[in-house]
């Protein structure tokens, strides 16, 4: 399951689907020209982050032009990219999709779409219930989006359902530096250090640039290896194509030095959580009192 991964942090254009399907398929052209096999863009890539009321404007089904633009290009490279999603009964979702030889391999529907400080996506996105892993050409991937990652049960199932490679599409803005990083980009690092270890998996982050209603987003995007080091981190605010490789050996090494997979008790897990459940709901304990 070897492969060169090109994650693309960019700079989308608010609003704008049309334009932002046709730099999708631009700065795919250019991973391939690096020899990448797999292409990641940011969360909500083809439309921008702070969308509001904009969010149904921008909303497509995976039939419509502009999103057939971008997998079509999957011919070249598998592509995973973000969008709002309009389904058939016309609810929206912050979604990232994973498309390869010009077909959709899997579709991830962000299940926490934040709604606190600067963040309000749940008046807009309806919630995901679903995370699985999934296999594709390169081998077998979980896919979580931004928000997604601060909840340690998605790549915990992730992992559990095989995943050996965890992307991550973000649109993290910066917050107040911690050194000489953006404070943001401190805690993502160590967020994305520790499930790499964990979990004896790689980590693609890619994070989105640019300002919009006076909001920055930071970039540094990043490819951790199974040992918990980064190697591959792209600049701060800057628009980029960050290329790094994945081996498997790395994978076989991590897993049968440290085994942590190997001893796991998938069946303590699953059977206190469901004490746990039993107690708050079945019990008659609302979620508010646990």
């Amino acid at each position: 399951m070897s492969f060169r991964v090109g994650l693309v942090q960019m700079r989308p254009v608010l609003g704008d689907v049309a334009e932002n399907a046709r730099r999708h398929v631009m700065w795919v052209e250019k991973a391939k020209g690096a020899g990448c096999d797999l292409v990641v863009f940011p969360e909500l890539s083809l439309t921008g982050y702070l969308l509001k009321d904009l969010a149904v404007d921008c909303a497509r089904m995976v039939e419509d032009r502009e999103v057939r633009q971008v997998i079509q290009a999957s011919r070249h490279a598998d592509i995973v990219f973000g969008m709002v999603e309009m389904t058939k009964r016309y609810t929206l979702y912050n979604t990232a999709l994973y498309v390869s030889g010009g077909e959709v391999v899997y579709r991830h529907h962000k299940v926490y779409p934040p709604t606190y400080g600067m963040f309000e996506e749940s008046r807009y996105f309806g919630r995901g219930k679903r995370v699985r892993a999934f296999d594709a050409p390169g081998g077998r991937f979980g896919l979580m989006i931004c928000e997604d990652a601060w909840h340690p049960s998605v790549p915990y199932i992730l992992n559990e359902d095989g995943a050996m490679v965890l992307i991550i599409p973000s649109a993290s803005p910066a917050r107040p530096a911690v050194g000489e990083r953006v404070g943001s980009q401190e805690t993502w690092y160590r967020t994305l250090r520790t499930y790499a270890q964990l979990f004896g998996v790689y980590v693609l982050f890619a994070n989105r640039v640019g300002i919009e209603d006076g909001v920055a987003f930071y970039g540094g995007s990043a490819v951790v290896d199974p040992f918990g080091e980064i190697i591959a981190a792209a600049p701060e605010f800057e628009e980029t194509l960050l290329v790094a490789d994945v081996h498997e050996e790395v994978l076989q090494r991590s897993r049968l030095t440290t085994p942590l997979g190997r001893d796991e008790q998938l069946d303590v897990t699953v059977r206190e959580l469901g004490r746990i459940y039993e107690g708050c709901y079945g019990g008659g304990r609302s979620s508010e009192s646990f």
